[in-house]
């Protein structure tokens, strides 16, 4: 099964993906995809393969997409661990799940939290102004309707979160 993992912008999906692999890293049927991603590797919150335009232009993705001016990849070879029967699990972008889907068995697990947690998360950060996180926060992007669908809600401790994510997990084993 492929497990796309997506949801708002501050609403905890690096951290409660971290908190499945390091729960998760002795076993075998679950690999956590690294997002090759057109960016210096010092740049953003996020362990990704940074990768140049030219090479990602060269790479073959088993999904890829752009946003905010980058290019992002999911590698080809997650075919082999779905072919095996494993569980792969690949933070996304919410418009490739329908290519996903039409590819691959395909869960979706929407990591989400309340508007006023997001907005004090993105705010805690320091990467917008509070015009630009009003804005984020009245974006809407529907989800495909026909994919199975999970939500976590994340807005508890780190400890409840993660477990909500590894349940949500395990029920796509």
């Amino acid at each position: 099964m492929l497990v796309l993992v997506v949801g708002p912008s501050g609403a905890g999906k690096d951290t409660l993906l971290a908190g499945a692999r390091a729960a998760l890293a002795g076993d075998a049927r679950f690999r956590f995809v690294r997002r090759a991603i057109t960016r210096p590797a010092e740049a953003g919150h996020e362990d990704h393969e940074p990768v140049t335009e030219a090479e990602f232009a060269r790479r073959d993705f088993a999904l890829s997409w752009a946003a905010h001016g980058l290019r992002y990849g999911i590698p080809a070879d997650i075919a082999e661990d779905l072919a095996r029967g494993g569980t792969v699990v690949a933070n996304v972008s919410r418009g490739v799940i329908g290519t996903a889907a039409a590819r691959f068995p395909t869960r979706v697990v929407e990591v989400t939290a309340p508007p006023e947690v997001l907005a004090a998360r993105l705010a805690e950060r320091g990467r917008e102004d509070a015009a630009d996180i009003a804005a984020r926060l009245a974006r809407q992007v529907p989800l495909p309707a026909g994919v199975p669908l999970r939500r976590v809600v994340n807005d508890r401790s780190l400890a409840e979160g993660v477990a909500a994510f590894l349940a949500a997990l395990r029920d796509a084993d």
